[in-house]
């Protein structure tokens, strides 16, 4: 179903930008006077930033905190965009493109106890194909062709504010450092994913829905500059390979062998009595007890600084934007 969503998305964007940009031309002649047809102009975007992981592993020092208010810093990674833009009216445009974010989570990052002797980690190379319709608060004014000094007429409004959503696709493959090399965690089986009363394995593939805000300043009637923050709403729990609960350690080594194991409870056996643990602490990542919180989907964010260049219009055509 996902694969078809992407598919729909590739071709179904620039099938209908391209069916506006070569809509029938408007007006006709009369004598010797033409009206020249006007066209939306396309925008390529690029952008560069910074991605932070909103999940399970890592986070704020407290129990109980998702989404931005679990935001930690030092697991910001890069992030990466290009895209095109088709702007139909003066505040309505669409956006179509490619998004790739490093996302990275780490339990000692965290000071909160439950979450720091759970000693979990991870990182995953995500790859969106996403679709959005973006409202811009303010109309885009360009002024004189050539931006003349002292001109009269019409002025230039070169900033602009917008806010976007939209839907998407992504793929990602969560990885964990084991003896200094990155190894996949699906295949691994780490909530006991294939065994005998464990959960079916999770796909690697998932619906976001993107959302937003950004600003733009044009710098000529071509190039302009901007920034944009975007959040993904995903339909996973398993970016970070963390969901659910604890299944029977010697099981998965029986199964998928000690790298598996390992992998699955590295657990820190520091738990004080007070907070659940007993002498050696083990009580946590007992068979059952709570790994990961299933209720509450993945999320991630970023931030990009982005350069956004339009195709110079033609001598004889007239662009609306």
């Amino acid at each position: 179903m996902l694969k078809k969503l992407l598919l729909f998305l590739l071709i179904v964007t620039p099938v209908f930008a391209s069916a506006q940009y070569g809509k029938k031309r408007k007006g006709m002649r009369t004598g010797n006077s033409f009206y020249k047809r006007k066209k939306p102009r396309p925008e390529f975007v690029i952008g560069l930033g910074a991605s932070n992981f909103l999940g399970e592993l890592g986070g704020a020092n407290q129990v109980g905190t998702f989404f931005v208010r679990d935001l930690e810093f030092k697991a910001t990674r890069p992030s990466a965009q290009i895209a095109i833009r088709y702007k139909f009216s003066k505040r309505v445009a669409i956006k179509g493109g490619y998004y790739y974010q490093l996302l990275s989570g780490d339990d000692k990052h965290t000071k909160e106890p439950f979450r720091n002797n759970r000693n979990l980690h991870f990182r995953a190379h995500v790859h969106e194909v996403s679709a959005q319709l973006e409202f811009f608060f303010t109309k885009e004014q360009q002024g004189h062709r050539y931006q003349i000094k002292n001109a009269k007429g019409m002025k230039s409004y070169n900033f602009q504010a917008y806010g976007f959503l939209g839907v998407g696709g992504i793929y990602f493959n969560p990885q964990a450092k084991y003896n200094g090399v990155w190894v996949n965690l699906q295949p691994l089986g780490t909530e006991g994913q294939g065994l005998p009363g464990g959960p079916k394995p999770y796909s690697r593939f998932t619906v976001v829905i993107p959302y937003g805000i950004g600003v733009k300043d044009a710098i000529n009637k071509e190039w302009s500059i901007g920034l944009e923050v975007g959040i993904r709403k995903t339909f996973s729990d398993y970016i970070d390979d963390v969901s659910g609960v604890y299944y029977d350690n010697s099981a998965i080594r029986a199964a998928n062998g000690p790298m598996a194991a390992d992998l699955a409870d590295p657990s820190l056996l520091n738990m004080p009595a007070e907070l659940g643990g007993n002498s050696i602490g083990g009580d946590q990542s007992a068979p059952g007890e709570v790994r990961g919180h299933s209720n509450h989907k993945d999320a991630y964010m970023f931030i990009n600084i982005t350069a956004s260049y339009k195709i110079p219009s033609k001598r004889r055509t007239r662009s609306k934007f």
